[in-house]
């Protein structure tokens, strides 16, 4: 059974920091895609950033872009975000998605496997 859980959100005050983490089992990580997507309440689930399958390409939405960056680690099977200068803005459900052999699309269609989502509160 895949497994994608995602942990590291919460309250925070603009400007600061938060890194996610999304935890895979139940696939083979190292051929996957990896992709975050977030909702904010009352709007459609949105693209952040997803990192190749190889770790060879990188791709984030422009409202994110030098503030947020993705990254992958095999051994552990992991694909944390790092969110820097957090703003109110960012407040939304962050999900992970895993795609295989995937490029790193912005395309939420392309992902199989989600995980349940954390909540993320950026206050101003």
């Amino acid at each position: 059974q895949v497994q994608l859980v995602e942990s590291g959100g919460g309250l925070v005050q603009a400007g600061h920091s938060l890194t996610l983490s999304c935890a895979a089992s139940g696939l083979n990580f190292r051929v996957h895609a990896m992709g975050w997507f977030r909702q904010a309440p009352g709007k459609d689930r949105e693209f952040v950033a997803a990192i190749s399958w190889d770790a060879a390409k990188t791709n984030y939405a422009d409202s994110v872009k030098g503030r947020f960056t993705i990254s992958r680690d095999n051994a552990k099977n992991t694909g944390p975000l790092q969110m820097n200068s957090l703003k109110p803005e960012d407040t939304a459900v962050y999900y992970c998605a895993a795609d295989a052999w995937g490029s790193g699309t912005n395309s939420a269609d392309r992902y199989e496997y989600w995980g349940q989502g954390t909540q993320v509160t950026v206050s101003s």
